[in-house]
């Protein structure tokens, strides 16, 4: 989860200016309303490891498709259950992968 975590503290952390930052107000909608400010404040002061250690697990696993290809295949699927339809895909190939052949993995799974 460390390459989601990394992420996720830049747009609930520095996505825009402290009181306008539409991610961190989506983190607070979530039900993360400490963690956001956390995250926020620990990355408008430059502290960025720490607002990346700050990023709950559970908030990752709520927004993020990371992971084994049968655990993002189970969560694409409860998401389709739930009527979702639209995935922003951002790959994030690691050596031997590109962006391609892992947004190609997602699309099988649609």
């Amino acid at each position: 989860m460390a390459l989601s975590s990394d992420g996720s503290k830049l747009y609930v952390g520095g996505m825009g200016a402290k009181g306008k930052n539409f991610y961190n107000e989506l983190a607070i909608r979530y039900g993360y309303e400490a963690e956001a400010e956390v995250i926020q404040d620990l990355y408008l002061a430059g502290k960025k490891r720490e607002a990346e250690a700050a990023v709950p697990d559970e908030f990752l696993e709520l927004t993020t498709l990371c992971g084994p290809k049968s655990y993002v295949a189970e969560r694409v699927a409860a998401f389709r259950a739930a009527g979702v339809t639209h995935l922003q895909v951002h790959p994030l190939p690691q050596p031997g992968q590109t962006s391609a052949s892992l947004i190609a993995q997602v699309k099988e799974m649609l």
